[in-house]
């Protein structure tokens, strides 16, 4: 008689820092430029929309990168082709899934939300995903490159904002 072995998913939540010079509102503009993720996400080299128009349900984007190894001998680049399948501009959030990849992840689920309490100034990012255990990788591990990742990318962002304050202050006088 055959055993049945059911795996159960890694679930995680992951939260930045709160973002003190930046309003949710001036935030999500980063995050809804699906297509540009590489722009923030610090391991990723490259991306860019290989299916449908940026920002619109189903459409798909292709990410290069080096955080998560390659599954496959001898690849030293990881990819991954990502589908959006969910986006409220109102919520500022969306959801993706990892549709092809050479990383080991199978049924791949991610939610990226600005949350804004109300009471202080700024926000948070927080990412959560859903993926079934990944072969040679710990959980912990894998979190803990989200967490990294993650805080990478709100230091990238908050630097792009303070340049953007910076040069729209500074006025070019000619004469």
């Amino acid at each position: 008689m055959e055993e049945e072995v059911l795996v159960s998913k890694w679930e995680a939540k992951v939260v930045s820092r709160r973002l003190r010079k930046a309003s949710a509102d001036q935030i999500w503009p980063f995050l809804q430029d699906f297509f540009g993720i590489h722009k923030w996400f610090p391991s990723l080299s490259n991306s860019y929309g290989i299916h449908g128009n940026n920002g619109e349900i189903g459409s798909i984007r292709y990410c290069t990168g080096s955080s998560i190894p390659s599954q496959r001998s001898g690849v030293e680049i990881s990819w991954s082709k990502e589908r959006l399948i969910g986006i409220d501009s109102d919520e500022k959030s969306l959801s993706y899934e990892i549709i092809d990849s050479n990383i080991g992840f199978n049924s791949y689920v991610s939610t990226i939300k600005i949350i804004y309490d109300g009471n202080q100034e700024g926000c948070f990012i927080e990412w959560s995903f859903t993926v079934d255990p990944v072969a040679g990788l710990k959980f912990e591990d894998l979190v803990k490159k989200y967490e990294l990742g993650l805080e990478r990318m709100v230091e990238k962002m908050e630097g792009s904002l303070e340049i953007l304050k910076s040069s729209s202050s500074t006025s070019i006088v000619q004469i």
